[in-house]
């Protein structure tokens, strides 16, 4: 398979386009915009490390807690996650996914992986690895950074 080159651009050049090629991989995801919330939803709940309340997914995908609640209503309805009491405070209600929504999000994971061996087919293995470790590590990076910023100044 021959490769196709393109120039390099400079490095502020290339910074400069991080945002737009974020926003690009965000509006090209192959699922509708109802499996993109729904994905987003059980990952966050999935990756969280500790319990995970309504208030608490809304900080994390920054939104308004009703629009937290209407999607996590409609996951709830569509036997994706349940309430819970927390096991730190009875009185407050967590979220945790179903054995439903956790075969959804594998299914999610494994569409998402078919896109990026299309979408990079021209690339080496190689390129292809070392993009999904950098893109992996960016993703724990900003979580941790969010995470940070708004826990405010120490």
């Amino acid at each position: 398979m021959s490769r196709v080159s393109f120039p390099e651009p400079s490095d502020d050049t290339a910074l400069d386009q991080i945002g737009p090629a974020l926003s690009r991989l965000r509006r090209r995801a192959p699922a509708s915009r109802k499996d993109l919330s729904r994905n987003l939803v059980l990952n966050v709940i999935a990756d969280a490390p500790g319990e995970t309340t309504v208030g608490s997914l809304a900080a994390e995908m920054g939104v308004a807690q009703p629009v937290a609640s209407r999607t996590v209503a409609a996951c709830i309805e569509d036997g994706l996650l349940r309430r819970a009491a927390s096991q730190s405070d009875g009185r407050r209600t967590v979220l945790e996914l179903t054995e439903h929504g956790e075969a959804v999000r594998d299914r999610f994971a494994a569409e998402q992986r078919k896109a990026f061996l299309e979408i990079t087919a021209a690339w080496s293995p190689e390129e292809r690895i070392q993009f999904a470790r950098l893109l992996a590590r960016y993703g724990a990076d900003a979580t941790a950074w969010s995470r940070r910023q708004a826990a405010g100044p120490e």
